[in-house]
């Protein structure tokens, strides 16, 4: 069982920024390509970036250069910086990872974009 639990979400002006983070109950080299998602009102979840045990990092294009995801193995956590925020990134932002070949979420964490 892994547990994961994310913070930092809030309401904030476009063009400003926040940032994510997400506690893993287990090391953060056991879990493989940990990501954030985010989930829009009425819309399908949707990948926004993800960054594996070596360290590759991808992004999807709608975050490209505004978003920055890292990892603290020493803090076994996640995190997502997110710059230049617009209200279409409005939605809740969740962690993911797979462990043992089962993948675990995070109950997700709120970020409110206004305009």
């Amino acid at each position: 069982q892994v547990q994961l639990v994310e913070s930092g979400g809030g309401l904030v002006q476009a063009g400003g920024s926040l940032t994510l983070s997400c506690a893993a109950s287990k090391s953060i080299f056991s879990l493989n390509g940990m990501a954030w998602h985010r989930q829009a009102q009425g819309k399908q979840r949707e990948l926004v970036a993800v960054i594996t045990t070596t360290g590759l990092i991808n992004y999807a294009e709608f975050v490209k250069g505004r978003f920055t995801i890292s990892r603290s193995n020493a803090k076994n956590t996640l995190s997502l910086y997110m710059d230049n925020l617009k209200p279409e990134d409005t939605g809740v932002y969740y962690c993911s990872g797979l462990y043992m070949g089962t993948q675990y979420w995070g109950q997700g964490t709120q970020v409110t974009v206004s305009s």
